[in-house]
């Protein structure tokens, strides 16, 4: 599962930087794609919490 989600980081951190260059920081698209690899990363963040607590 990990490393499914580190590669879907991956590719969002990606398409944010390629949209990002192209578009406003605050655009919708940008504000979009930032909030969606923020709530990637917390699931990423979750998950190596719960394994460090087992």
């Amino acid at each position: 599962m990990e490393q499914s989600l580190l590669r879907e980081i991956e590719d969002k951190r990606e398409e944010l930087n390629n949209i990002a260059w192209k578009k406003p920081l605050l655009s919708e698209e940008v504000v979009t794609l930032s909030k969606e690899l923020d709530q990637l990363l917390n699931r990423y963040d979750h998950s190596i919490q719960s394994k460090k607590a087992q």
